[in-house]
């Protein structure tokens, strides 16, 4: 390992890695940069909030936020949450929580803590892409990885903002970590407008589907909506869950912006945040 590479690490556990209040105001001087990193439009101190609805009514709060960077042994890696909590007829509080690598945006570790009505249940996830099996660390639970840069249903959201997003396109993917989950597809149905409590956007839409268990599971439907611009911000979502007729749904409530790591997706995004800054005081 390089003298450089090892002060970068150092960076990343003094001044990062400690977990930071949801929602908490990030600097870009409290975000380092690293060429080796993929290229995206996300970066730590990116937190989107939403109102939640079961059906037509509103019954609570979600995020989506991107806490911070951990390192997961020699790795490092973002740590990313989504919450989604509602009380109507019956409760709905999911958390999830991935760690995944900023250079190849696999997945290192996956947390999913799930009480909806009757049913609550806590599942941990490892991944050992050398030895190529999953382990579950709450129970004695293992299998073979498909991938070696295999993704949960969390890092698979962030990744899907790195693709091109062609109307009309499917795109397939065997990276689920579980096998039965594969092929997960991406299909990118349409463009459409959407209001929300942040304001107005233009958004694609696309449909995951993976062949098992999940967020996005066969059994069920889902759409998501991305801002049709550079940052691909989650602006929608609605996910047909069999315990909630009419499904959750998500709409945007408020957008904090994070920092790339990429320093050419930080240089992209401080730049297309100042026009958007430019253009609102007109």
């Amino acid at each position: 390992m390089t003298r450089q590479r090892m002060a970068w690490l150092v960076t990343v556990l003094l001044l990062v890695a400690p977990a930071s209040p949801v929602g908490a105001q990030w600097m870009p001087d409290m975000v380092p940069t690293d060429s080796a990193a993929a290229r995206t439009p996300f970066g730590p101190g990116e937190h989107l909030v939403y109102r939640v609805k079961l059906g037509w009514f509103n019954v609570g709060y979600g995020h989506l936020t991107m806490e911070g960077l951990e390192l997961m042994g020699d790795r490092i890696t973002y740590r990313a949450t989504m919450g989604i909590n509602g009380r109507a007829v019956v409760s709905l509080d999911d958390s999830y929580t991935t760690w995944f690598d900023i250079q190849t945006l696999q997945s290192w570790r996956f947390t999913r803590d799930m009480n909806q009505g009757s049913y609550t249940g806590t599942r941990d996830y490892v991944f050992d892409p050398v030895g190529m099996m999953w382990a579950r660390q709450d129970n004695d639970e293992s299998g073979p990885l498909p991938s070696p840069v295999p993704f949960d249903e969390i890092t698979f959201m962030y990744f899907i903002r790195t693709l091109p997003l062609e109307v009309g396109e499917t795109y397939t993917f065997d990276r689920y970590f579980k096998e039965t989950g594969n092929p997960v597809t991406v299909q990118v149905l349409r463009k459409d407008t959407r209001e929300t409590d942040a304001g107005e956007f233009n958004t694609i839409v696309v449909r995951p589907s993976f062949q098992d268990e999940g967020l996005f599971s066969e059994e069920g439907e889902a759409e998501l909506h991305f801002t049709d611009d550079e940052r691909r911000l989650l602006v929608y979502m609605w996910v047909n869950m069999p315990n909630f007729p009419g499904g959750v749904s998500l709409h945007l409530q408020s957008i904090t912006e994070g920092y790339p790591v990429n320093p050419t997706s930080r240089a992209e995004a401080q730049r297309a945040r100042s026009r958007r800054e430019a253009s609102a005081s007109r």
